[in-house]
């Protein structure tokens, strides 16, 4: 199994180029991480070229936070700063050779959020797609993002569907995937087509992924199985300094 590391999580105390450097020295095979913009895409490149780590992925900048804000592109009124912050991310994984880039929904409901979300993907999908860069969109959990608008991957595939643009993909996190629905192994199965990115932690607490109540060793056997070979990024969250936190890695590669 290759690994990747977020660094919203992993290492979240250190500048974000040190983290980079950080997840090197651990033997990471690539990183991503969380809105990364008030770094200079200049130094995250250089670290990037220094460690040989590829950054695999990014997300759109949630909006106004302390408001309560997590994600801009479902909300009806909200247009042109979805777009904006689209283009913001696209200009910044261009210029840091990222891969993806996570397009955030934000708390909505109803049809018109959901058209709402519908447009701002083909945005970005398009927009995305003169850059060889994929959009991903991911379903979050009602206990940690209660009224988010995408919760659900049957939900996701619907929109994945609609949408019908090739560099759009579902991002699996199975700790959000754990906690809605469950049956992890038979969702990665039929979802594999749209998959483009794979995510684990702990469940339920969101801790090491060799905690709690999923078998991380048949999950990836799993994913192994399904032939799914990019990196799995380990997104959760350490208790105390993430080094003390990553015995996993050297169970699972084995």
């Amino acid at each position: 199994m290759r690994f990747s590391a977020n660094l919203g999580f992993l290492w979240h105390d250190k500048a974000l180029p040190d983290a980079i450097h950080a997840a090197k020295a651990a033997g990471f095979d690539a990183v991503e991480c969380h809105w990364p913009y008030d770094v200079p895409p200049a130094d995250v490149a250089e670290a990037l070229a220094e460690t040989g780590l590829p950054m695999l992925g990014l997300n759109t900048r949630r909006g106004d936070v302390p408001a309560g804000e997590n994600g801009l592109s479902a909300l009806v009124g909200r247009e042109d700063d979805a777009r904006a912050a689209v283009n913001e991310a696209l200009d910044y994984a261009v210029a840091v050779g990222a891969e993806n880039i996570h397009v955030m929904a934000g708390f909505a409901r109803g049809m018109a959020a959901h058209d709402c979300f519908i447009g701002t993907l083909r945005y970005a999908t398009s927009e995305a797609a003169r850059h060889g860069i994929s959009i991903l969109i991911e379903p979050l959990n009602h206990y940690d993002a209660p009224g988010y608008f995408l919760s659900t991957t049957d939900q996701a595939k619907q929109i994945v569907d609609e949408v019908d643009a090739p560099n759009l993909k579902l991002m699996f996190d199975c700790y959000h995937v754990q906690l809605m629905e469950g049956d992890l192994c038979h969702r990665l199965e039929r979802l594999l087509p749209v998959i483009g990115h794979i995510q684990f932690a702990g469940v339920p607490d969101r801790g090491p992924p060799d905690e709690g109540e999923v078998n991380y060793a048949h999950i990836f056997a799993e994913i192994a199985r399904l032939g799914f070979t990019s990196p799995l990024g380990a997104e959760y969250k350490p208790d105390g300094e993430t080094e003390r936190s990553l015995g996993w890695m050297t169970t699972y590669r084995a």
